[in-house]
């Protein structure tokens, strides 16, 4: 009688192991994409700033139809993007193209000093920043959920109940760079 109930307590032990494994998944999956949906809003609120902030440089420098181009096809690509790899890969060609506009808007004084281009300048910095916490946050989950699908025992519950790793929001090589700067 002693040991049915011994290995009765064994096996209600592992199957209460099991469930507490697969509810730690399922709850850093779902952690997951509430933290993939941030980076979504984020980048959403970033993509309705592009079409204003190109209207106030258009005014200005009419004769730069590329740059308008190249930020509108990028901002397309960037609501088009469905997985963490074409968005942060979206998010990077986006980058690029903003960065040409600002590059666009020094040659023109009066557009650096128009209220309008300077609240855009404002929103859109402060949006960088809500997109970086937003990634970092997004990343951070996914390295706990990616660790935890390789550690053993957990492994085991994950290989058998088909959770798979998590890609990361990583930067593209360009964004690595060591920016250079200088002031005349």
């Amino acid at each position: 009688m002693n040991i049915t109930l011994i290995i009765i307590a064994v096996i209600v032990l592992f199957v209460l192991y099991l469930i507490g494994v697969y509810n730690g998944f399922v709850i850093l999956k779902t952690r997951i994409k509430e933290a993939f949906s941030g980076i979504d809003v984020q980048l959403k609120r970033r993509a309705d700033l592009i079409p204003n902030l190109v209207e106030t440089v258009r005014g200005y420098a009419k004769h730069e139809k590329s740059v308008f181009e190249n930020v509108t096809k990028a901002r397309s690509a960037l609501i088009k993007a469905e997985t963490p790899k074409e968005k942060a890969a979206a998010n990077n060609q986006l980058s690029e193209a903003l960065k040409t506009i600002f590059a666009v808007a020094e040659a023109y004084p009066q557009l650096r000093a128009n209220e309008n281009f300077k609240d855009l300048q404002r929103q859109l910095e402060d949006t960088e920043d809500k997109v970086a916490y937003s990634r970092q946050f997004y990343n951070s989950n996914v390295l706990e959920y990616n660790t935890k699908i390789k550690v053993f025992p957990s492994n085991l519950v994950a290989n058998a109940f088909g959770f798979v790793e998590e890609q990361f929001f990583e930067a593209e090589a360009e964004e690595r760079k060591k920016v250079e700067v200088k002031f005349d």
